[in-house]
Protein backbone atom coordinates (compact mmCIF):
# COMPACT_ATOMS: atom_id res chain seq x y z
CA UNK A 1 0.00 0.00 0.00
CA UNK A 2 1.84 3.23 -0.99
CA UNK A 3 0.91 6.06 1.19
CA UNK A 4 -0.16 9.17 -0.45
CA UNK A 5 2.23 12.20 0.74
CA UNK A 6 1.12 15.94 -0.41
CA UNK A 7 -1.40 18.83 0.24
CA UNK A 8 -4.99 18.28 0.66
CA UNK A 9 -7.61 19.88 3.10
CA UNK A 10 -6.58 18.45 6.26
CA UNK A 11 -6.87 21.42 8.71
CA UNK A 12 -7.93 19.75 11.67
CA UNK A 13 -5.96 16.91 11.86
CA UNK A 14 -2.68 18.71 10.89
CA UNK A 15 -3.97 21.42 13.89
CA UNK A 16 -4.25 18.69 16.47
CA UNK A 17 -0.96 16.91 15.03
CA UNK A 18 0.89 20.58 15.72
CA UNK A 19 -1.23 21.28 19.26
CA UNK A 20 -0.03 17.11 20.13
CA UNK A 21 3.44 17.98 19.24
CA UNK A 22 6.59 15.45 18.43
CA UNK A 23 4.22 12.49 19.97
CA UNK A 24 1.68 13.17 17.39
CA UNK A 25 0.72 10.54 14.69
CA UNK A 26 0.88 11.20 11.06
CA UNK A 27 -2.19 13.41 10.13
CA UNK A 28 -3.43 10.30 7.83
CA UNK A 29 -3.97 8.22 11.14
CA UNK A 30 -5.67 11.33 12.93
CA UNK A 31 -8.02 11.79 10.11
CA UNK A 32 -8.55 8.22 10.01
CA UNK A 33 -9.11 8.37 13.51
CA UNK A 34 -11.77 11.20 13.25
CA UNK A 35 -14.19 8.55 11.30
CA UNK A 36 -14.42 10.60 8.37
CA UNK A 37 -13.33 8.26 5.54
CA UNK A 38 -16.32 5.73 6.58
CA UNK A 39 -18.80 7.03 4.26
CA UNK A 40 -20.54 9.00 2.21
CA UNK A 41 -23.53 11.92 2.68
CA UNK A 42 -25.73 14.12 0.26
CA UNK A 43 -26.96 16.57 2.66
CA UNK A 44 -30.34 17.95 2.35
CA UNK A 45 -30.19 15.90 -0.68
CA UNK A 46 -27.96 18.32 -2.47
CA UNK A 47 -24.75 18.49 -0.90
CA UNK A 48 -22.34 16.18 -1.38
CA UNK A 49 -19.43 15.47 1.42
CA UNK A 50 -17.70 12.20 1.32
CA UNK A 51 -17.50 11.47 5.12
CA UNK A 52 -20.24 9.87 6.96
CA UNK A 53 -23.91 10.49 7.34
CA UNK A 54 -24.29 12.73 10.03
CA UNK A 55 -21.11 13.42 10.85
CA UNK A 56 -19.00 16.64 11.30
CA UNK A 57 -15.37 18.04 12.24
CA UNK A 58 -16.37 18.59 15.71
CA UNK A 59 -17.36 15.15 16.28
CA UNK A 60 -14.80 13.55 14.56
CA UNK A 61 -11.96 16.21 16.39
CA UNK A 62 -13.06 14.58 19.97
CA UNK A 63 -13.10 11.42 18.94
CA UNK A 64 -9.79 11.22 17.42
CA UNK A 65 -8.51 13.53 20.84
CA UNK A 66 -9.66 11.13 23.21
CA UNK A 67 -8.94 7.94 20.85
CA UNK A 68 -5.14 8.97 20.90
CA UNK A 69 -5.08 8.69 24.64
CA UNK A 70 -5.21 13.02 24.87
CA UNK A 71 -8.12 15.39 26.12
CA UNK A 72 -8.48 19.14 26.03
CA UNK A 73 -10.52 22.25 27.30
CA UNK A 74 -13.12 23.35 24.66
CA UNK A 75 -14.68 26.43 25.26
CA UNK A 76 -17.33 28.28 22.85
CA UNK A 77 -20.01 30.70 23.13
CA UNK A 78 -20.05 34.08 24.31
CA UNK A 79 -19.69 37.95 22.76
CA UNK A 80 -16.67 39.05 20.87
CA UNK A 81 -14.96 40.48 23.49
CA UNK A 82 -15.24 37.52 25.83
CA UNK A 83 -13.83 35.39 23.41
CA UNK A 84 -11.25 37.77 22.55
CA UNK A 85 -10.22 37.87 26.24
CA UNK A 86 -10.28 34.16 26.34
CA UNK A 87 -8.23 33.83 23.68
CA UNK A 88 -5.51 35.97 24.81
CA UNK A 89 -5.94 34.24 27.78
CA UNK A 90 -5.48 30.99 26.27
CA UNK A 91 -2.45 31.69 24.22
CA UNK A 92 -0.22 33.02 26.99
CA UNK A 93 0.20 29.65 27.99
CA UNK A 94 0.80 28.54 24.46
CA UNK A 95 -0.83 27.64 21.20
CA UNK A 96 -4.60 27.08 20.87
CA UNK A 97 -6.78 25.55 18.12
CA UNK A 98 -9.40 27.95 17.11
CA UNK A 99 -12.38 26.26 14.80
CA UNK A 100 -14.69 25.88 12.72
CA UNK A 101 -13.86 29.20 11.37
CA UNK A 102 -15.17 30.90 7.92
CA UNK A 103 -12.38 30.25 5.93
CA UNK A 104 -14.13 32.69 3.66
CA UNK A 105 -13.45 36.02 6.02
CA UNK A 106 -10.09 35.49 6.47
CA UNK A 107 -8.28 37.77 4.52
CA UNK A 108 -4.83 36.45 3.69
CA UNK A 109 -6.49 33.02 1.68
CA UNK A 110 -7.61 34.79 -2.15
CA UNK A 111 -10.71 33.06 -2.71
CA UNK A 112 -10.86 31.17 0.51
CA UNK A 113 -14.23 29.76 1.11
CA UNK A 114 -15.86 26.78 3.51
CA UNK A 115 -15.22 25.44 7.54
CA UNK A 116 -11.61 26.03 8.60
CA UNK A 117 -9.54 25.59 11.22
CA UNK A 118 -6.14 27.14 12.66
CA UNK A 119 -3.80 27.40 15.60
CA UNK A 120 -3.68 30.58 17.26
CA UNK A 121 -0.11 31.33 17.85
CA UNK A 122 -0.44 35.04 19.99
CA UNK A 123 -2.59 37.92 20.09
CA UNK A 124 -0.07 40.74 19.34
CA UNK A 125 -2.00 43.85 20.10
CA UNK A 126 -4.45 44.38 17.74
CA UNK A 127 -2.77 41.44 15.67
CA UNK A 128 -3.88 37.36 15.47
CA UNK A 129 -0.68 35.36 14.49
CA UNK A 130 -1.79 31.55 13.12
CA UNK A 131 -0.42 28.96 11.84
CA UNK A 132 -2.80 28.01 9.25
CA UNK A 133 -2.50 24.54 7.50
CA UNK A 134 -4.13 25.38 4.43
CA UNK A 135 -0.32 26.54 3.58
CA UNK A 136 0.22 29.74 5.72
CA UNK A 137 2.61 29.77 8.66
CA UNK A 138 3.31 32.36 10.84
CA UNK A 139 0.12 34.25 8.98
CA UNK A 140 -1.25 37.78 10.65
CA UNK A 141 -4.53 38.80 10.69
CA UNK A 142 -6.20 42.08 12.53
CA UNK A 143 -8.11 41.03 15.34
CA UNK A 144 -11.29 42.32 13.99
CA UNK A 145 -11.15 40.09 10.78
CA UNK A 146 -10.45 36.92 12.94
CA UNK A 147 -13.10 37.44 15.18
CA UNK A 148 -15.63 37.29 12.42
CA UNK A 149 -14.31 34.21 11.06
CA UNK A 150 -13.85 32.45 13.96
CA UNK A 151 -17.94 33.47 14.33
CA UNK A 152 -18.25 31.04 11.54
CA UNK A 153 -21.85 32.22 10.91
CA UNK A 154 -21.67 30.18 7.62
CA UNK A 155 -20.73 26.73 8.76
CA UNK A 156 -23.42 24.63 9.36
CA UNK A 157 -22.84 22.23 12.05
CA UNK A 158 -21.69 24.92 14.46
CA UNK A 159 -24.11 25.36 17.45
CA UNK A 160 -22.02 27.96 19.26
CA UNK A 161 -19.49 30.56 17.76
CA UNK A 162 -15.90 30.90 19.12
CA UNK A 163 -14.80 27.44 19.77
CA UNK A 164 -11.29 26.98 21.07
CA UNK A 165 -9.55 24.03 21.88
CA UNK A 166 -6.70 24.68 24.88
CA UNK A 167 -4.95 23.11 27.43
CA UNK A 168 -3.86 19.86 25.72
CA UNK A 169 -2.65 16.92 27.91
CA UNK A 170 -1.92 12.86 27.69
CA UNK A 171 -4.09 10.95 30.16
CA UNK A 172 -2.62 7.71 28.89
CA UNK A 173 0.19 5.99 26.68
CA UNK A 174 -1.82 4.73 23.13
CA UNK A 175 0.13 3.03 20.36
CA UNK A 176 -1.54 3.67 17.15
CA UNK A 177 -2.49 0.56 16.29
CA UNK A 178 -4.37 0.27 19.28
CA UNK A 179 -6.16 3.59 18.88
CA UNK A 180 -6.94 2.26 15.43
CA UNK A 181 -8.41 -0.52 16.75
CA UNK A 182 -10.37 1.01 19.41
CA UNK A 183 -11.81 3.59 16.44
CA UNK A 184 -13.40 0.09 14.65
CA UNK A 185 -16.57 -0.17 16.37
CA UNK A 186 -17.37 3.61 15.43
CA UNK A 187 -16.51 3.36 11.86
CA UNK A 188 -19.11 0.18 11.93
CA UNK A 189 -21.61 2.43 13.26
CA UNK A 190 -20.91 5.77 10.35
CA UNK A 191 -21.01 2.82 7.86
CA UNK A 192 -23.92 1.58 8.75
CA UNK A 193 -25.23 4.99 8.84
CA UNK A 194 -26.53 6.74 12.49
CA UNK A 195 -30.04 7.74 13.33
CA UNK A 196 -29.29 10.03 16.25
CA UNK A 197 -27.71 12.90 14.93
CA UNK A 198 -29.65 15.55 13.78
CA UNK A 199 -29.63 16.12 9.82
CA UNK A 200 -30.81 18.43 6.79
CA UNK A 201 -34.25 17.33 5.52
CA UNK A 202 -33.63 14.77 2.68
CA UNK A 203 -30.44 13.98 3.69
CA UNK A 204 -28.88 10.37 2.44
CA UNK A 205 -25.68 8.52 2.95
CA UNK A 206 -23.75 5.57 1.99
CA UNK A 207 -25.15 4.07 -1.67
CA UNK A 208 -28.20 5.81 -1.13
CA UNK A 209 -25.79 9.34 -1.44
CA UNK A 210 -23.77 8.02 -4.30
CA UNK A 211 -26.42 6.78 -5.89
CA UNK A 212 -28.40 10.26 -5.29
CA UNK A 213 -25.64 11.94 -6.59
CA UNK A 214 -25.22 9.95 -9.91
CA UNK A 215 -28.51 11.18 -10.49
CA UNK A 216 -27.76 14.85 -10.09
CA UNK A 217 -24.79 14.58 -12.30
CA UNK A 218 -26.69 12.85 -14.82
CA UNK A 219 -29.30 15.82 -14.31
CA UNK A 220 -26.60 18.68 -14.69
CA UNK A 221 -24.90 19.69 -11.78
CA UNK A 222 -25.13 23.54 -10.57
CA UNK A 223 -22.02 25.48 -10.83
CA UNK A 224 -21.56 25.68 -6.83
CA UNK A 225 -22.13 21.96 -6.52
CA UNK A 226 -19.72 21.10 -9.61
CA UNK A 227 -17.42 23.63 -7.78
CA UNK A 228 -17.74 22.09 -4.62
CA UNK A 229 -16.59 18.29 -5.94
CA UNK A 230 -14.06 19.97 -8.14
CA UNK A 231 -12.19 22.13 -5.38
CA UNK A 232 -12.78 20.14 -1.98
CA UNK A 233 -15.00 16.90 -2.74
CA UNK A 234 -13.34 14.52 -4.40
CA UNK A 235 -9.45 16.03 -3.03
CA UNK A 236 -10.22 15.49 0.69
CA UNK A 237 -12.91 12.28 0.08
CA UNK A 238 -9.90 10.35 -2.37
CA UNK A 239 -6.99 10.86 0.17
CA UNK A 240 -9.03 9.93 3.27
CA UNK A 241 -9.92 7.34 1.86
CA UNK A 242 -6.36 6.35 0.96
CA UNK A 243 -5.06 7.39 4.03
CA UNK A 244 -7.58 4.45 5.61
CA UNK A 245 -6.83 2.01 3.54
CA UNK A 246 -2.62 2.48 4.68
CA UNK A 247 -4.14 2.51 8.38
CA UNK A 248 -6.45 -0.65 8.14
CA UNK A 249 -3.15 -2.36 6.30
CA UNK A 250 -1.42 -1.33 9.75
CA UNK A 251 -3.53 -3.69 11.80
CA UNK A 252 -3.75 -6.59 9.41
CA UNK A 253 -7.69 -5.80 7.86
CA UNK A 254 -6.16 -6.61 4.54
CA UNK A 255 -9.20 -6.69 2.54
CA UNK A 256 -10.99 -4.14 4.43
CA UNK A 257 -7.53 -2.03 3.48
CA UNK A 258 -7.88 -3.12 -0.30
CA UNK A 259 -12.22 -2.47 -0.46
CA UNK A 260 -10.72 1.25 1.10
CA UNK A 261 -8.08 1.55 -1.90
CA UNK A 262 -10.51 1.21 -4.40
CA UNK A 263 -12.31 3.27 -3.08
CA UNK A 264 -9.98 5.76 -3.01
CA UNK A 265 -9.31 5.01 -6.78
CA UNK A 266 -12.52 5.61 -7.74
CA UNK A 267 -12.93 8.76 -6.27
CA UNK A 268 -9.90 10.31 -7.51
CA UNK A 269 -10.30 8.95 -10.67
CA UNK A 270 -13.69 11.38 -11.45
CA UNK A 271 -11.37 14.51 -10.48
CA UNK A 272 -10.68 14.74 -14.63
CA UNK A 273 -14.21 14.05 -15.97
CA UNK A 274 -15.55 16.39 -13.06
CA UNK A 275 -12.85 19.10 -15.06
CA UNK A 276 -13.67 18.39 -18.53
CA UNK A 277 -17.21 18.10 -17.67
CA UNK A 278 -17.34 14.42 -18.95
CA UNK A 279 -20.74 13.87 -16.44
CA UNK A 280 -21.36 10.39 -17.80
CA UNK A 281 -18.14 9.20 -16.75
CA UNK A 282 -18.85 10.83 -13.20
CA UNK A 283 -22.01 9.48 -12.88
CA UNK A 284 -20.46 6.05 -13.77
CA UNK A 285 -17.94 6.29 -11.29
CA UNK A 286 -20.54 7.15 -8.42
CA UNK A 287 -22.70 4.13 -9.38
CA UNK A 288 -19.44 2.02 -8.85
CA UNK A 289 -18.31 3.51 -5.78
CA UNK A 290 -21.93 2.82 -3.75
CA UNK A 291 -21.66 -0.76 -2.78
CA UNK A 292 -18.21 -0.48 -1.38
CA UNK A 293 -19.83 0.77 1.81
CA UNK A 294 -21.47 -2.09 2.62
CA UNK A 295 -18.97 -4.20 1.54
CA UNK A 296 -16.58 -2.44 3.56
CA UNK A 297 -18.72 -2.49 6.63
CA UNK A 298 -19.23 -6.37 6.08
CA UNK A 299 -15.31 -6.62 6.39
CA UNK A 300 -14.55 -4.43 9.39
CA UNK A 301 -17.66 -5.64 11.18
CA UNK A 302 -15.73 -9.20 11.12
CA UNK A 303 -12.62 -7.62 12.24
CA UNK A 304 -11.19 -10.01 15.09
CA UNK A 305 -11.44 -7.25 17.69
CA UNK A 306 -15.16 -7.10 16.78
CA UNK A 307 -16.08 -10.55 16.04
Amino acid sequence: MIAYLGSGPYCYANCLAMMIGRDAPAPGVIETLTGSPFGMQLAGGRTPYFDPYGWDPELGVDAAVELLGWECERSEAGTAEEALARLRAAVERGPAMAGPIDMGRLPYVPDGSGDHYVLVLAVEGGVVVVHDPHGHPYATLPVADFLASWRADSVEYVKAPYVLRTGFARVRETAVPEALRASLPAAVRWLEGRDDLPVAPGSLGGAAAALGLAEMVEKGLDDEVRGLLLHFGVRVGARRLADAAVCLELIGLEEAASVAAGQARVLGSLQLPLTLGDDAAVAAGLRRLAPTYEHLRSLLSKAPDLA
